[in-house]
This record gives structure tokens, C-alpha cells and sequence, in this order.
């Protein structure tokens, strides 16, 4: 301490003495009936007396305190746990620079070593002018400081969970506007009757679930009516399309990423995965997903964590996942394309969906649930569908399955004219392969997953070529196959198909992205 404090030290020394004896003596009855603290220091540090609050809030009697560096005894150490010099000792200060310091938010320490969250006021004393010392008076503020925490963690979670919710409700906001699917899985045939027995079995689990079944067989139907039946129905269903993110985006989607993680990332951004945290995510056609990300998915089904991209801390969720794919995945396995591992963790509880053409008895049902959707989004008022109608639908083959029906109810619901639907269907029966759009590919019995993802490919291809290479607009490949353009655009970077305008003199009208 020395060097510190005034020149005259053993002058200074008999003066405050006297002075903090005093008064001790003139404030006897003050300093033992008050409930804060109360001590007093001299020029060099060192205690001059302690009141008994002090003694029991800091675990010291006053003859271990006094004449000693106080300090050194209670206040050397940050909050932080890093050494405190005195030097910067605000109680001190009083005595250097004769001001009033008043501090929140420190520690003292006892003499079993624990500590206490304190606020203190250090104030000069002075004996004809002198500064002598100072006299502090503190108080346990630590249920204060506690209640404080507590309150800005709440603050913290609040503010969490209301911009989940936000990006929640987006989310969902997203999904009603892209979607408007039909509520429920509409049919009375015996394989619709087994899908509702399995949605009603695996549903209250937390199983993971594999959907097949071919293009708009009502995959995400299945998986919401299994979302709705679990414990997980409050939460989001978030629906991921596996087959229409970019390969070098698929980790960014999947798990988000930092800002400045990689070029073009300009904010930090939530994941699916973490997105669904609580509830439920639909990886549809997961048999999308790049082989090099798949031991990353793997890995989060089997643990719950993951990091995002740029991110070193590792982040825990709670999702039940629900897969789904039109492709054949043990086929993808035996050549290499998709993870064994990943397949036989996804295939716990699997549930295959037949096309609509091998459950004739639901075309109708189907045809009338969909047309009351198409009235009321449409506004045409009540519309009516004749046993011919009905007739004509289930002869028909349905290669877009229930999708398709849904766009063509849709069609024949604009076309209305009385309150009587117009059906656009081909009049040659499925029998004869009656078809949709330009038919390339003779029908067959049989077709493996890769032959019909040939056949669609070829069936696209000749729709481009028909269009001279138009994808979307009047006459354009969307309107020839009768699908939606993003749907159309969705295949064909899944087919790996790319337009090419082209003269009619020509008859290349694709090529395959390299």
C-alpha cells in the first residue's frame, strides 16, 4: 500500500486512529442495531472497526478484521473469479480522491470462502481537512441479483420462443398458401382401410415412419394424419421437399448456418430440423438427399444434436421424423446411392400406399370430396357430377394418382356450365391405355421404380418436345401433362431433365444436366 496514500503516514495513522475511534464510541448504538454492514478503514487500507451485521455477513469477528488489509480479506476477486487489485478498489478511492463512490453488482468474500452479491457506498472521512480513511456501509443484494437473472433468463426464453413461433407461423402461413390439400384420407377400399389402421397404430409413438408409394399417392396426407394422432400434434409439421433444394444447400436447409458461414450468408438462420424441434419433420423423397449428407442425418436421428454450418456449439432437438419416397430405396441401397444404415433407421414402421388405379371403389368418393374443395375455393356455387362422370373417372388409368384428379376436378369445376362439372379426360378406356398428355411409353404389366422414373422421363421429354421446348404458359409441357409448372419444374431437375428451345426442324428438345 505504501506509495498510494499521502506523505505524514505515522501523522496520518494517530489522527484517523483517534478520529475512527471516536466515531465508533458517538455511533455505538447505531452500528449494532443497523441491518446493513458497516466497517471503517484508514488511509492505509487496514480495518478500524467492523459493526456486527459485517461479523455475520462476512463470517469475520471484528478482532480477525481489525489492523487488517480488509481488502485483501474480502473483496479481492471479481465476480468473474480474476484478482482484484486494490488499486482499483473503488472503497479505496474514496480515501484517494475524497468523492462518494456508490457500486452494484460485486462480490464480498467470507471467511469459508464462499461470496455474496453486494452493493456498497464508500465514503471519505476527513479530520480538519485530512483525508483519513473511509466508512463503508454494504448490504446482501445476492436474492435481488438471483431474482434479476432469473428474470432477464425468462426475458431471454420469451424472446426465443416468440420468434420460433414467428417463424413457425410464416412456416405454416407458407404451407396454406402453396398447399390447400384436402383434409382427411378420403376412401372405403380395404387398402385405404389398412392405411387408416396403420396411421392409427403407429401414429401415438414416436416411431420413425417410411411413406412409399408413387407420385401423388397422398404421402403428406399420411404424414400429417400421423403428425395430428401423436403427442406432437401442437407442434409443427414441417414439410422439407428433398428433391428441390440444391445439393450445396441441403446442410444449410437441414440444420441452418451462421452468419458469414459461407458467401451469400448474411444472417444467421434457423434449419428444419430446428424448426421442427417439438414436433414433426416430413423429409419428402428422401431418396434425394446427396449421399455425402446422409451420415450428417444419420447422425442426428441417432443422437438428437447437430451444429450449424459455421457453428462449433452443438445444438439438441427433439424431432420425430417421418420419410417419404416413390423410389424403390433397398434398390438404391444394393447400388450404392443411399446409406444401408440410414435406410434401416428410417424404415421402422413402413407404410406403402397403392395407386389410385388399383382402388377403383374410391375414385368416387374421392372425385365428389374434391369437387366440394373446388366449388368453394373457386366460387361457383353447388355443383353436381353425374354416374357417367363417375364412370368415366374410374376408367380412367390416373398416372398422376390423386394429384392428378385433384387438377383435373379442379379443371372440370372451372368448365362448369349449370351447376353440371365438364370433364377433360381422354375417351379411350384405362384398359386400352387411355392417357394424359402425349403417351410415349408403351403400357406394361410390370415396371420397376427405374423403368418409371424412365417412363415419366420419356413422358416428359416428349410433352417438351410437343411444347418446342415451352415448359410453362398456354401450351407450354405444364399444360400438356396437365401438372402444376413447379410441380413439372420439380421432376424435371429431379429426372435431371434441362428445356431447350428448339426449332421445329430439330429433334433434339433435351440433354441431360451434367
Amino acid at each position: 500500500m505504501s506509495g498510494l496514500w499521502p506523505v505524514h503516514a505515522d501523522e496520518a495513522d494517530g489522527r484517523s486512529d483517534a478520529a475512527f475511534g471516536r466515531i465508533e464510541r458517538e455511533n455505538q448504538l447505531i452500528l449494532r442495531a443497523a441491518g446493513e454492514g458497516i466497517y471503517g478503514v484508514n488511509a492505509e487500507g487496514k480495518t478500524t472497526f467492523v459493526n456486527p451485521a459485517a461479523e455475520r455477513m462476512l463470517g469475520w469477528t471484528a478482532e480477525e478484521l481489525v489492523g487488517h488489509d480488509m481488502h485483501a480479506r474480502v473483496h479481492h476477486t471479481h465476480p468473474d473469479g480474476s484478482h482484484y487489485h486494490d488499486h482499483e478498489c473503488p472503497i479505496y478511492a474514496a480515501f484517494r480522491d475524497g468523492a462518494v463512490h456508490t457500486v452494484e453488482h460485486e462480490k464480498f468474500w467470507r471467511k469459508d470462502g464462499s461470496s455474496f452479491w453486494v452493493e456498497y457506498t464508500s465514503t471519505p472521512i476527513r479530520d480538519d481537512g485530512v483525508l483519513i480513511g473511509a466508512v463503508i456501509v454494504f448490504r446482501d443484494v445476492t436474492q435481488r441479483h438471483e431474482a434479476a437473472e432469473k428474470l432477464r433468463a425468462a426475458h431471454e426464453e420469451v424472446d426465443m420462443l416468440r420468434k420460433r413461433l414467428e417463424l413457425e407461423n410464416a412456416y405454416l402461413q407458407e404451407q396454406i398458401r402453396i398447399d390447400g390439400n384436402h383434409h382427411g384420407i378420403i376412401g372405403r377400399s380395404a387398402a385405404i382401410q389398412q392405411t387408416l389402421q396403420q396411421v392409427g397404430l403407429v401414429g401415438p409413438t414416436e416411431a420413425t415412419v417410411l411413406i412409399t408409394g408413387e407420385s401423388g399417392t397422398g404421402k403428406e396426407l399420411v404424414a400429417r394424419a400421423i403428425h395430428e394422432a401423436s403427442r406432437r400434434a401442437q407442434r409443427p409439421l414441417i414439410r422439407v421437399n428433398c428433391a428441390a433444394i440444391p445439393s450445396d444447400l441441403f446442410e444449410s436447409e437441414f440444420f441452418g448456418h451462421a452468419k458469414a458461414a459461407f458467401p451469400g450468408a448474411l444472417r444467421d438462420r434457423t434449419g428444419h430440423f430446428e424448426l421442427a424441434d417439438g414436433g414433426t419433420l416430413f423429409l419428402d423423397e428422401v431418396g434425394e438427399i446427396p449421399l455425402a449428407l446422409q451420415g450428417k442425418l444419420l447422425r442426428v436421428l441417432q443422437e438428437g444434436q447437430f451444429k450449424r454450418v459455421g457453428e462449433v456449439r452443438t445444438r439438441k432437438v427433439d424431432v420425430r421424423v417421418i420419410a417419404a419416397s416413390n423410389r424403390d430405396l433397398k434398390t438404391q441401397v444394393r447400388r450404392g446411392h443411399f446409406r444401408e444404415d440410414l435406410y434401416f433407421r428410417l424404415n421402422v414402421f413402413p407404410i406403402h400406399l397403392v395407386p389410385l388405379r388399383e382402388r377403383i371403389e374410391d375414385i368416387p368418393l374421392l372425385a365428389m370430396h374434391l369437387l366440394g374443395n373446388a366449388s368453394k375455393k373457386l366460387n361457383t356455387g353447388e355443383l353436381r357430377m353425374t354416374q357417367g362422370d363417375a364412370r368415366r373417372l374410374s376408367l380412367y388409368d390416373w398416372p398422376g394418382n390423386v394429384r392428378e384428379l385433384q387438377n383435373v376436378i379442379e379443371r372440370a369445376a372451372i368448365l362448369a356450365r349449370n351447376g353440371r362439372v365438364r370433364l377433360d379426360l381422354p375417351d379411350v378406356p384405362a384398359t386400352n391405355g387411355g392417357r394424359r398428355g402425349p403417351t410415349i411409353v408403351a403400357k406394361t404389366q410390370v415396371l420397376t421404380d427405374d423403368d418409371r422414373r424412365e417412363r415419366d422421363r420419356n413422358n416428359i421429354v416428349a410433352a417438351l418436345a410437343a411444347s418446342g421446348g415451352k415448359v410453362f404458359g398456354r401450351g407450354g409441357a405444364a399444360e400438356l401433362l396437365d401438372v402444376k409448372p413447379t410441380t413439372l419444374a420439380s421432376r424435371m431437375k429431379a429426372l435431371g431433365i434441362r428445356p431447350v428451345r428448339v426449332d421445329h426442324r430439330h429433334q433434339e428438345t433435351e440433354q441431360r444436366t451434367q
